[in-house]
């Protein structure tokens, strides 16, 4: 209540302001509001919020909030929507940790959060050429093949291997419209979702709105653990395990061989599927392991693979593999949800992908990803030296405990007043945390020096709440 209220009272200070302003005028930034009103970031950026939603400002991402047009004045009383929350009912979409890691970092932080490469690692050049070549072919417009643009399926097939054909592959608009329509194809609401714990924020945020029940299997260092994951089996009766077998978010971890073998056989005794999120394979730093459908034999493994991750986040292309009746119940599941992707950004995507450019990019990111994450980790062992610390092999983040007490919610706040943005760990799990764990990611910052920077303000900002 006591941070609504802050909210409110910022929100009014600035719109008596914004009175006296002329349109387009530009108001202070995120950080002299904070210092100016004592206020914290989240009350800041909610505030804004609430004068965006009123359209009295607009907020240019990388530039900041300017005063909107006036609108002119409307006529008549204000329109009532009370009547909305009776006919909506009790349900909710809960999108707080999707927003956030959606929102950009405030003007001045450094960002070691985020789900994208910094645009000097996005193929952006590449990218142009493909989008022109693409629009100029003369069914660039028209509707594409349902499954999606053939050559898109067959580079996927390929790419993923494991004898699976290009008739496998169903394109979708991104992974995480790919990971909606596999779970709405797959559980009816109210149903059981088995999630590694932690897991990806997303995930449990779709889940949740597709009226599911996400229930934890526990990781160690080596990812999900079989014996537990077939205990989980036995106890909710679920037909379905969502899991990232390589380069997992948030921990970085990789899953064996011998446990990919286990997982599947553990999958095979409870009658069930398993969703395999392989959305880093282009984040690979060291060689990925084939992805888990790679060894399934009976149709048990759903694949999600993305390309977003490793270009730019608009390119929202992803293909889901699935083979048997499962397979229809996918691909009527999109076509009625969204008919198919737009064909200009599925060429676009096969231009990339079959261009020289392709695999100097590929390169081009490993290697700048390795000399990241080194450079995240030495600014650590330097100004944290008591936090313990993942090596990924591949992904974009780091997972680092807290020392006990921490509240690890608290510190991302703190950070951000201290001007470094990173994640807290406790949304990562669908049940209770064992612990205060950090999120912090190497991909999103511009280089090697504003990462030592970042783990600077961290630093400063523990010693502030230890």
């Amino acid at each position: 209540m006591q941070e609504d209220s802050s909210i409110a009272s910022l929100a009014g200070r600035l719109r008596s302001q914004i009175t006296g302003l002329r349109p387009g005028e530009r108001l202070p930034s995120s950080r002299e509001l904070m210092e100016r009103h004592r206020v914290s970031p989240v009350t800041v950026s909610r505030a804004l919020g609430l004068l965006a939603a009123e359209g009295l400002v607009v907020t240019r991402p990388g530039s900041g909030t300017y005063v909107a047009d006036r609108a002119p004045a409307a006529a008549g009383p204000a329109p009532d929507f009370d009547w909305q929350s009776v006919a909506l009912g009790d349900r909710a979409v809960d999108v707080s940790g999707v927003r956030a890691l959606l929102t950009p970092a405030p003007e001045g932080t450094v960002p070691l959060s985020g789900g994208y490469l910094h645009p000097s690692l996005q193929p952006l050049r590449a990218l142009a050429t493909a989008a022109a070549r693409a629009a100029r072919r003369p069914d660039a417009w028209g509707r594409p093949p349902l499954g999606g643009v053939p050559g898109l399926r067959a580079w996927f097939a390929r790419s993923i291997g494991g004898g699976i054909s290009p008739s496998d592959v169903l394109i979708s608009g991104g992974g995480q419209d790919a990971l909606t329509t596999v779970l709405r194809a797959l559980l009816p609401p109210g149903a059981p979702l088995l999630v590694e714990s932690p897991t990806y924020l997303g995930a449990l945020a779709a889940a949740r709105a597709a009226g599911l029940h996400p229930v934890p299997v526990p990781m160690d260092g080596d990812g999900v653990r079989p014996g537990l994951l077939a205990e989980t089996f036995a106890m909710t009766g679920s037909r379905v395990f969502y899991c990232q077998p390589t380069f997992h978010n948030p921990t970085g971890a990789v899953l064996p061989a011998e446990r990919r073998e286990q997982v599947l056989a553990v999958a095979r005794a409870a009658g069930a599927f398993v969703i395999e999120d392989d959305f880093a394979r282009h984040l690979a730093i060291d060689p990925a392991p084939a992805p888990l459908i790679a060894r399934d034999q009976d149709g048990r493994v759903v694949h999600v693979a993305s390309l977003t991750k490793g270009t730019a986040p608009s390119l929202r292309i992803a293909a889901v593999v699935a083979r048997g009746p499962v397979a229809e119940r996918i691909r009527g599941t999109q076509m009625v949800d969204a008919f198919f992707p737009a064909r200009p950004l599925q060429e676009t995507a096969l231009e990339l992908l079959t261009s020289p450019g392709w695999p100097r990019h590929l390169k081009l990111v490993r290697d700048a990803l390795r000399r990241r994450r080194d450079a995240l980790l030495a600014a650590l062992a330097r100004e944290l030296p008591d936090t313990p610390v993942n090596r990924p092999a591949g992904g974009a983040h780091l997972w680092a405990g807290l020392p006990a007490g921490v509240d690890d919610v608290a510190l991302t706040e703190a950070a951000l007043r201290a001007g470094v943005l990173v994640s807290a760990g406790r949304p990562f799990y669908p049940a209770e945390p064992p612990g205060p764990r950090l999120r912090i990611t190497y991909s999103a910052a511009a280089g090697e020096d504003e990462l030592a920077e970042g783990v600077r303000r961290l630093a400063q900002a523990l010693a502030k709440i230890v």
